[in-house]
């Protein structure tokens, strides 16, 4: 059975970040330290109630991915072994679910691409016709394959906050010109590389979103986690019609869990029930499965 990890409290190194899953920890001035804990997010709210192993199998996922990325962009992986710069009795915290990565600057946006119409974009479409800012043609339906996937980046909150979808000249702004094309250019590149793997196996990449990080020479890499359950809707290929959600891999079950009861974003999140627990970890343990295969 998979360990819980809620939050982490390691003395050998410093507390550098907690964020809505994962806790960052400074080793030098080279590298820092991620753990993926199984803390879970809804709606920028950090849920109560951990999903247990869920930090490890994000893991192994991002380490997939980055792997097989390897010769298409620069990453912040290091392939090193966390265990060797924490105390012993520290290893079972961080088991199979901490990366030692580069230690780099945070770029202040999330790079977002769509393949399929959902979620916030559906919303934003349906009352402007647009998806951060960007015209639409009429007449889409819910979950629909866009002609070619749409580049539409958002804001990057601070715990507790939300998200925004923001227009490209916005991050322009935010992030500078030469930047804003790097980012919408790998962006796209590696979304469409993980749409074709995926539809072989099953699984539509219905949309998913990056982050970047730039070191002192002005580099960019991907940074965080790539292609997980957490960051990217995952469809049923077998399930999908249109005007309809297809069966997915990923935490949409608990956005629908939390949409069905009174909850409101501005409240503070419920505990989830143990039926919702189990079918969320039922969910992502299928991702990694199908996808990672």
């Amino acid at each position: 059975m998979a360990s819980t990890v809620f939050n982490t409290n390691l003395k050998s190194l410093e507390l550098l970040h907690r964020g809505k899953v994962r806790d960052l920890y400074g080793v030098d001035s080279e590298k820092l330290l991620i753990v993926q804990t199984d803390r879970i997010s809804a709606f920028d709210r950090v849920l109560p109630t951990p999903i247990p192993g869920k930090g490890q199998i994000l893991t192994k996922m991002t380490q997939y991915w980055f792997k097989k990325f390897s010769d298409s962009i620069n990453h912040h992986w290091l392939e090193l072994e966390p265990e060797k710069f924490i105390m012993e009795s520290e290893i079972s915290c961080i088991a199979n679910r901490a990366l030692m990565v580069k230690r780099l600057t945070p770029l202040p946006i999330e790079a977002v691409v769509r393949g399929y119409i959902a979620g916030s974009g559906w919303k934003e479409y349906v009352k402007n016709g647009t998806i951060s800012g960007q015209k639409l043609r009429d007449g889409l339906k819910l979950g629909e394959k866009l002609e070619d996937p749409i580049f539409t980046p958002s804001s990057k909150a601070k715990v507790g906050e939300h998200d925004e979808n923001i227009s490209y000249f916005d991050m322009e702004n935010l992030v500078g010109s030469e930047f804003a094309a790097k980012i919408k250019e790998i962006s796209l590149l590696l979304y469409k590389k993980a749409w074709r793997h995926c539809i072989t196996r099953g699984i539509i990449v219905a949309d998913t979103k990056f982050e970047f990080g730039v070191n002192k020479e002005g580099q960019l890499f991907v940074i965080d986690e790539i292609l997980t359950p957490d960051s990217s809707r995952f469809w049923a290929k077998d399930n999908y019609a249109l005007g309809s959600l297809p069966f997915s891999f990923d935490k949409q079950f608990i956005r629908d869990w939390l949409e069905s009861g009174d909850f409101s974003k501005h409240n503070h999140a419920p505990e989830i029930p143990l039926q919702i627990v189990e079918g969320t970890k039922k969910k992502y343990q299928e991702a990694l499965n199908i996808v990672c295969q």
